[in-house]
């Protein structure tokens, strides 16, 4: 649609600020769609660019994590995994766990790590955040043809008995809840980072804190007649995270309705967040 100034020249797109919390314009993203690939194909290469070992780390870590995991939680505390194998019970809860927390942290540092493109050219702000989410879902990928291969070599073995089934495709709703919440909580703490920088700082620690409050490490079952059980189920992650493994093993304590709640706290987080994004991106570069 053709804009008109004053003087009567044609401009193809007049850039102005929002005036309302909910102007939000979610359909103008769909315009730098080009833009946003640029962005998760600019975040997957320059993260590896210099290193030894390139995409290797995303493979790296998860095990690295899980032979830890097998230490602590089986050889020391004896904590039960629902009946699963160890190594594919933690490898699982690792891998959609570290979805969430990648999309989280990066995208909580929108601001301040692009502080510079800001300033200097106009596009939607959302389109880094969401670039955020796109790009990690190349390193969920990974992880997960990993946890593949590893679930594939127990079936070969005989230790698991894998059968398809319908809550298999319950998988892509949880990756998208993973998603939403790590999109919707990243941009509310990007938006309180432009005024507070110490949040950069917490919110790594908070994240490692929040993984021993999600059960990754250990099933929702071992938690029955416990003191803290209601706050680890209350956390929205739980039953993500639980029903991923019931997808996939048939195992664990989940239902569909468990679903509801995380659903619901994932609409409110991504609403809550553009709106205090478009709030702040107003006038963020001040405070920068």
């Amino acid at each position: 649609m053709n804009h008109y100034n004053d003087e009567g020249e044609i401009w193809d797109l007049e850039i102005k600020p929002r005036n309302s919390l909910w102007d939000l314009n979610l359909r103008e993203l769909w315009h730098y769609k080009d833009l946003i690939i640029l962005f998760v194909r600019r975040d997957f290469v320059a993260q590896y660019k210099q290193t030894v070992l390139g995409p290797l780390w995303h493979l790296i870590q998860p095990v690295l994590t899980t032979a830890m995991f097998l230490l602590l939680f089986t050889r020391i505390a004896s904590i039960p995994t629902d009946g699963i194998p160890p190594v594919l019970f933690y490898l699982s809860g690792i891998t959609i766990w570290n979805y969430f927390s990648t999309c989280l942290v990066n995208t909580s540092n929108t601001f301040v790590a692009n502080a510079g493109i800001f300033g200097k050219v106009y596009f939607p702000r959302l389109v880094i955040p969401l670039s955020v989410v796109l790009s990690n879902l190349i390193r969920f990928g990974i992880q997960l043809g990993l946890f593949v291969a590893v679930l594939l070599f127990y079936i070969i073995k005989g230790s698991v008995l894998f059968t398809l089934s319908w809550n298999l495709l319950l998988l892509l709703l949880l990756v998208l809840l993973m998603a939403g919440m790590g999109l919707g909580l990243g941009i509310i703490i990007s938006s309180l980072t432009t005024k507070y920088r110490d949040f950069t700082v917490l919110i790594g620690f908070a994240v490692q804190l929040m993984m021993y409050a999600t059960p990754v490490a250990y099933p929702l079952s071992f938690l029955q007649n416990k003191s803290f059980a209601p706050f680890i189920e209350w956390n929205p992650l739980s039953a993500v995270v639980e029903g991923f493994r019931y997808c996939i093993f048939q195992s664990g304590a989940f239902t569909i309705s468990d679903l509801i709640y995380p659903t619901i706290f994932c609409c409110v987080s991504i609403l809550a967040g553009a709106l205090i994004f478009t709030k702040v991106e107003r006038t963020f570069m001040d405070t920068v």
